[in-house]
């Protein structure tokens, strides 16, 4: 249990550094280049990455490798570069928060993930807490935001599914990189045909994009791979809940906003609701079979492990009592 609340609280780290990057967007990157916005997010993360793990893809993770960076690094970033421009921050959120429940159905497609009451339940309430967390901020909606934020939403949603279904041990820092790198590439020719030459930044720029790079995309992506290569998709899209929770409160602190009760509400819900997503992570007190192998102290399970222990401990028909019970290792039971 303890091993994966910590994958939880590493996943965390993720939502809440992108959560930040609504703020650093709109008061410190410029609105007209989403492309170059993008490029700048992504290249210099893939460029830093490989000093820590200098691992060249091989065999098939030469396709997946582009077809994640498409996913969830080129196109995403693009949109959600754009959608930071054209929406309030409320609008935006509300829509990601969507997140959840578009990767449980996913995973359930593509994965092989059972759909479980509790975690969706949590994603229900996770999101009408997001819409009372940023109700009253809505302000002047703009269709072409909202098209983009739902399509970087399920090509997002897509691309974590896609990158939980082709894990097989690969050093995630090394599957991170190689994302980030196709997916940063692939933008440069775009960014060059529709915006021309990258803009001149000034200090508060450069400072804005090397942190978004590097805290908001390195340390946030290995961080989120990680949690997906060890936790359910459905808890991990719960978890992403934090990302909207971040923008609020970042608001509070930096910008001078006040909380009101409606608010206050709707954080308890967005808590709530991630917090119930963690519940399945939560076992029942567990013993050790004769094996080592944990079995949920559940009355059916106590009664098929109590039957295992007992065959076990019987004598075996070739025993002929010199050196005691010939113990035989119970077969795995699963409750």
């Amino acid at each position: 249990m303890e091993t994966t609340w910590r994958w939880v609280l590493l996943t965390a780290i993720a939502p809440i550094a992108w959560g930040s990057t609504y703020y650093v967007s709109r008061e410190f990157l410029p609105a007209d280049a989403p492309l170059w916005g993008a490029v700048l997010c992504a290249l210099p993360a893939a460029l830093l990455l490989p000093v820590v793990r200098p691992i060249r893809p091989r065999g098939a993770w030469w396709w997946r490798a582009s077809i994640l960076g498409a996913l969830n690094v080129g196109v995403f970033f693009a949109l959600v570069y754009l959608v930071a421009q054209l929406l309030p921050t409320s609008v935006a959120s509300t829509v990601m928060a969507t997140s959840p429940v578009a990767m449980m159905l996913l995973a359930r497609l593509l994965a092989g993930e059972r759909l479980r009451a509790i975690p969706m339940i949590g994603a229900a309430i996770g999101l009408a807490g997001v819409v009372l967390l940023l109700a009253g901020d809505a302000g002047a909606v703009d269709p072409l935001g909202v098209v983009a934020s739902v399509i970087a939403m399920l090509l997002s949603s897509l691309g974590y599914v896609l990158a939980k279904r082709w894990r097989d041990g690969t050093d995630v820092l090394a599957v991170t990189w190689w994302q980030l790198l196709a997916g940063g590439a692939m933008l440069v020719p775009a960014a060059l045909l529709v915006e021309g030459a990258p803009r001149a930044l000034d200090g508060a720029g450069v400072a804005a994009f090397a942190y978004v790079s590097i805290v908001a995309t390195a340390i946030a992506f290995v961080a989120w791979f990680g949690g997906l290569a060890h936790l359910p998709a459905g808890t991990v899209g719960l978890i992403g809940l934090l990302n909207p929770v971040t923008g609020v409160l970042l608001g509070v602190l930096l910008a001078g906003e006040v909380l009101g009760g409606w608010q206050v509400a709707g954080l308890a819900l967005v808590l709530a609701g991630i917090l119930l997503g963690q519940v399945r992570l939560v076992p029942t007190r567990v013993r050790r079979a004769a094996t080592g192998t944990e079995v949920p102290n559940t009355p059916r399970a106590r009664m098929l492990t109590s039957a295992a222990g007992a065959a076990a401990a019987a004598p075996r028909p070739d025993d002929r009592g010199t050196h005691g019970p010939t113990l035989v290792a119970p077969r795995e039971v699963h409750a």
